[in-house]
């Protein structure tokens, strides 16, 4: 009896496990989708236009890094190259075109956005109010699916210019 509910209750974690695995999956996924197609509706300043496009991610997001590495491995944004950064220390970022900075790592919010204050990198949080604070673009999830949404004047503050096309896309903004 003992053995049948230790297999169960074993079960059972595994089932939920693997469910949150699939939903990190998936939830990479998508935000690999929404940073490539940004680099479609931004343009960076003119010293950005050089060189690898960089999308840095702040901190270990293994499912993220994962998705977005088989992504630059067929893909270019424009004429660059795409290279995938693990940052780790926010003075190892460098020149960063995007920087992702996950819910985990926003108590170094303030650090990286005043470290990136006009320097041309797009910042993408994913915590509610962080347009307020400097973000320019954060995802929410609404209805059980990933959505961002968009600060222009944020952007623009990066010297970033952001299309029609994208503020279209977004589910609101803070301007």
């Amino acid at each position: 009896m003992k053995k049948t509910a230790f297999i169960i209750m074993a079960y059972i974690f595994l089932t939920a496990f693997q469910q949150r695995e699939d939903a990190a999956a998936m939830n990479a996924k998508y935000k690999t989708i929404y940073l490539y197609s940004f680099t479609k509706y931004i343009e960076w300043p003119p010293d950005y236009k050089d060189g690898n496009f960089v999308i840095g991610v702040c901190g270990t997001q293994t499912s993220l890094l994962a998705e977005l590495n088989r992504m630059a491995s067929t893909k270019t944004a424009g004429s660059q190259k795409i290279e995938i950064r693990s940052i780790t220390n926010i003075e190892a970022a460098g020149k960063c075109h995007i920087l992702f900075l996950p819910t985990e790592n926003m108590v170094q919010f303030g650090d990286v956005a005043s470290k990136l204050k006009g320097h041309g990198t797009l910042l993408v949080t994913e915590k509610e109010g962080m347009l307020k604070k400097g973000s320019a673009v954060n995802f929410i999830v609404v209805d059980s699916k990933i959505k961002f949404q968009l600060s222009k004047l944020n952007a623009e503050k990066q010297k970033l210019k952001i299309s029609h096309e994208l503020e279209a896309l977004a589910v609101s903004s803070n301007d």
